[in-house]
């Protein structure tokens, strides 16, 4: 059995190794491909250890490899990694992301439960408890995560917006997310602009593309209520 174990991990090493980019902090970019995007994660992962001492890497994956969960994925990087590290994992087909570390203590720097979280604000996490949840434990536990910055985006439908950009924007997003939360745990700043409320603002966007929805399906539930009582005896009459 252990045999396999490092034969699986040196394996997921060797495939790592072949397709690895030459910047340091996007470990891995299989979805974006964009210039801009790299120096983006770069800049930010770059003043981050500089400030920190911790190396914040983003995979970007097509699939995971064949009968390798995303855990053995993440611990097989990490293994050979010895510098303070967290992993920010997307993969695009497996419709998984996942943050690990290296060193457990690097949790204390950062919410990882919120970042996942699929809610942003308490107001979504009621409306979904309340259509969702079916029992106390249920909504305690929606209650309790909100603020997520990667998931709400991913979860974002719209026309004028290719996947790349979605992608990118999401997982640039928690990136940042992170980052600034590492930082005001070590009490410095980011500086370049990546202390702003950046992330925010696509969240703000965010909550307006949801609470419109909710808004618009609640109008036409009342307008086809309406519609049902002022015609419901033009239905009895055709009987």
């Amino acid at each position: 059995m252990k045999f396999l174990t490092r034969g699986l991990f040196a394996l997921i090493f060797i495939i790592i190794s072949q397709s690895q980019l030459s910047a340091k902090y996007l470990y891995k970019d299989e979805i974006i491909l964009n210039p801009k995007f790299t120096t983006d994660i770069e800049t930010l992962g770059s003043i981050l250890f500089e400030k920190t001492g911790i190396s914040l890497n983003l995979l970007m994956l097509k699939r995971l490899p064949s009968d390798v969960t995303m855990l053995e994925y993440e611990e097989a990087i990490l293994k050979n990694i010895a510098e303070p590290t967290i992993l920010l994992v997307f993969s695009e087909m497996d419709k998984s992301v996942d943050i690990e570390v290296n060193d457990k203590t690097l949790y204390k720097y950062f919410n990882k439960e919120q970042v996942l979280s699929p809610v942003t604000s308490y107001v979504q996490a009621f409306i979904l408890a309340a259509g969702y949840a079916r029992t106390w434990e249920d909504i305690k536990k929606v209650m309790s995560h909100t603020g997520g910055t990667i998931l709400p985006l991913l979860g974002v439908k719209s026309k004028e917006m290719t996947l790349e950009t979605k992608y990118s924007a999401a997982m640039f997003n928690g990136y940042l997310d992170i980052a600034q939360q590492i930082a005001k745990s070590k009490e410095v700043k980011l500086g370049d602009g990546f202390d702003n409320e950046t992330n925010q603002q696509m969240l703000f966007i965010f909550r307006i593309l949801f609470y419109g929805t909710i808004f618009y399906a609640i109008i036409m539930y009342l307008k086809r209520y309406i519609y049902k009582r002022r015609h419901k005896d033009e239905t009895f009459k055709k009987w």
